[in-house]
């Protein structure tokens, strides 16, 4: 019996003393998630100046105590992140919640795919015992960086902390791209509160000495608020309210009138013949939306549309993924959804001014605007056809990251929605 009782006694403290070394590690890790959550839903908040919470993200991925935990942190980021994507995927079929659910995690699948296969437990310090970080953890993120911000993991790379950089280093241009992408591959070293404090320094900078652009005087942005119906009557009535809104907004000096994504419909030879008509005597330029539809599918485009000439102008490199680009369509010989020209025309000029063009979803990623700015645009034209998005902040996060690159690189934007 007291042999038993021995026995008893030695597994109860080898279960507590197991138990109690395990307790903050399982603290450890419930702590870098819950961090992770709060980075993904403030930086991504819509608010610019508050991206660089996202900055915060890489340490807490390469604190990470097992390669699950690293899965679980940069998901909780990511799904914070793009947390409206549910109720925004069923506003736009007319559906419940479960396509937008099922979507949300099939695309935080691969956003923390890539962080945990990428992650590597590091290295215990000789001296003390404990995890130091070293060199090996920056290169792993800046693998990771690189990988979400290029397709093919690049199409679905939102929340790419590297947005941060037009808020961190305004006006630097590709150097402070450059600098963002230091600090970030730094932020997963042992030196990543000295980091942490330098950043933190030119963000409070940034923030203290933040001023709204102003456009230049010869470009101006309609924004509509028509809903679902934007784009889906081709009336002439339709056409003539249209081209009324942009003769009432255009002012003395205005040559560019700049309408949302989708905002003419259906392109066609008699849209084409009315627009022009209509701008006759005048020396208005209309950028607008519209989709140019054949046997295999359509393009989601901008047209320039002045009195003498109408043309397309762009011709969008990332529709969004599922509900319009459906690029099995193709490989099933089925056809339509749109066409993703991936690294295509990444500049368009009108009237000897080089513009970058970004539609839409393609604010929300990082290669096209990269590649774009490759290019020396003078100016960032953004449009988008937000209604779908309603009550949630993703309009004000594209907008955001479309004004972050635009100070980043000092350049004038044109943004304009549908609501």
């Amino acid at each position: 019996m007291q042999a038993f009782l021995d026995w008893r006694g030695q597994c109860s403290r080898l279960i507590r003393d197991r138990v109690g070394a395990r307790w903050p590690d399982h603290r450890r890790s419930g702590s870098l998630i819950v961090l992770s959550i709060a980075c993904g839903w403030i930086g991504w908040s819509g608010e610019v100046l508050l991206l660089p919470v996202a900055i915060l993200f890489p340490a807490l991925w390469a604190k990470s105590r097992s390669r699950l935990v690293a899965a679980v942190v940069s998901a909780g980021y990511f799904l914070a992140a793009s947390r409206g994507l549910p109720q925004s995927v069923a506003t736009f079929y007319a559906a419940d919640l479960w396509p937008g659910l099922l979507l949300w995690l099939a695309a935080s699948l691969s956003f923390a795919g890539v962080h945990a296969a990428l992650w590597k437990r590091q290295s215990e310090g000789q001296s003390s015992g404990k995890r130091r970080p070293g060199m090996g953890g920056a290169a792993r993120y800046l693998a990771v960086a690189v990988l979400m911000g290029l397709p093919p993991f690049g199409i679905i790379g939102w929340a790419h902390p590297l947005t941060a950089a037009g808020v961190l280093f305004s006006g630097w241009g590709w150097w402070g791209i450059l600098m963002t992408t230091a600090g970030l591959a730094m932020m997963t070293s042992r030196y990543w509160p000295a980091v942490a404090i330098v950043l933190g320094g030119f963000w409070l900078w940034s923030a203290a000495t933040w001023t709204t652009q102003n456009l230049p005087e010869e470009w101006k942005g309609v924004d509509l608020e028509q809903g679902q119906r934007l784009g889906r009557d081709g009336s002439l009535e339709y056409h003539r309210d249209l081209i009324a809104t942009v003769r009432a907004a255009a002012g003395e000096k205005t040559r560019f009138v700049v309408l949302p994504e989708s905002a003419l419909g259906f392109w066609t030879p008699t849209v084409e013949r009315v627009w022009q008509e209509s701008l006759r005597g005048s020396s208005l330029t209309v950028i607008a939306g519209a989709a140019v539809i054949d046997v295999q599918g359509y393009d989601n485009v901008m047209v320039a549309i002045s009195s003498d000439k109408a043309r397309i102008l762009y011709r969008e490199r990332m529709p969004v993924p599922v509900s319009m680009w459906q690029p099995w369509l193709q490989w099933t010989g089925q056809g339509g959804g749109a066409r993703a020209h991936l690294f295509g025309n990444p500049f368009a000029e009108i009237d000897g001014q080089k513009i970058a063009p970004l539609i839409c979803y393609e604010q929300l990623i990082l290669w096209p605007v990269l590649q774009s700015m490759l290019h020396s645009p003078t100016a960032i034209v953004a449009t988008g056809n937000g209604w779908w998005t309603e009550g949630t902040s993703i309009v004000a996060i594209q907008k955001a990251s479309v004004t972050a690159w635009a100070r980043l690189f000092g350049l004038p934007v044109i943004t304009v929605f549908n609501t």
